[in-house]
């Protein structure tokens, strides 16, 4: 009776941090997964046009995408800049506009990586 009790309190307090830990854990859905490489891919390119083509099929912003998009362990301004793709560069920068102080703690970033 007592190692049921001792189980039962294990399990009482690991399924809460269970909870909290596994939807950060979850594997990104593969709609999600083809967009985020679909942008990358677009800012690498250099072609504006492309780029906002492509943020205009999956009906994102290019506020969130400069935000939040990781491409290969970079953010993506930093991703196209490091690829020579100006242009989409400074695009996604003038997105953001001006500086504003924000907790980084609470923005998500989506991170994506891929080869070609």
């Amino acid at each position: 009776m007592k190692t049921f009790k001792t189980t039962l309190i294990a399990l009482a307090t690991a399924v809460p941090a269970l909870a909290f830990s596994l939807p950060s854990q979850a594997a990104m859905s593969p709609y999600m997964k083809t967009a985020l490489v679909d942008v990358c891919k677009a800012a690498m390119s250099n072609k504006v046009y492309r780029l906002s083509s492509t943020t205009k099929s999956y009906n994102l912003k290019d506020k969130t995408i400069a935000l939040k998009v990781v491409c290969n362990g970079d953010d993506i301004i930093s991703f196209a800049e490091r690829h020579g793709a100006d242009k989409t560069a400074a695009k996604l920068q003038k997105s953001i506009g001006n500086v504003s102080i924000i907790d980084t703690a609470s923005t998500a970033k989506l991170n994506v990586t891929f080869t070609e």
